[in-house]
């Protein structure tokens, strides 16, 4: 009887990638499309999140929404709330909780700065977008103000007198 030898094969790394490409570079995840409509943003701040394996799972197949979520600072840390993460759908007894309070990662010092930034009146935390960089995901706070009525319709007209000028302008190019 002949010998068997053992054939190794090296895997192909273009087929099989080691990570999702959402994982490397910079990439969102989640986008929170509503709150420049709704908010002043003001000024942004990144942050790390605090999440168990099933979350991640479900934030890299894009089941995030930052819709009503925003940020709280209690007892020097900073809070995430109503985040809705749908659970893994491949997750078994351990899957996570949908709407947990998750926790974000700063440096004191940007805490103790949005502690006194939040106490003004009118100012709060929104979370912006979720997106991953160099594997790891991160969370866009705003520094907001809400937008009255009046606001929102500014910015509307503000926005259409712009897109109508930039169509103008091509216009007037594609003649020439």
């Amino acid at each position: 009887m002949a010998k068997q030898t053992s054939h190794q094969t090296q895997p192909n790394r273009e087929k099989h990638p080691r990570r999702q490409p959402t994982a490397s570079g910079e990439k969102d995840a989640a986008v929170n499309r509503n709150a420049s409509h709704n908010y002043f943003l003001l000024e942004k701040f990144e942050a790390g999140v605090v999440l168990t394996g099933t979350e991640v799972k479900s934030v890299r197949t894009g089941k995030t929404n930052l819709k009503d979520a925003y940020g709280l600072i209690k007892d020097g840390e900073l809070w995430l709330l109503n985040c809705h993460i749908s659970p893994y759908e491949h997750g078994n007894y351990s899957n996570h909780a949908v709407l947990r309070t998750r926790k974000l990662l700063l440096h004191k010092e940007e805490i103790r700065k949005l502690i006194g930034k939040t106490q003004q009146k009118g100012l709060t935390l929104i979370p912006t977008r979720m997106y991953f960089k160099n594997g790891k995901i991160k969370v866009e706070l705003a520094l907001a103000k809400g937008k009255q009525l009046w606001d929102k319709r500014e910015t509307e007209r503000r926005r259409t007198a712009d897109k109508e000028a930039r169509e103008a302008i091509s216009r007037g190019r594609r003649r020439a």
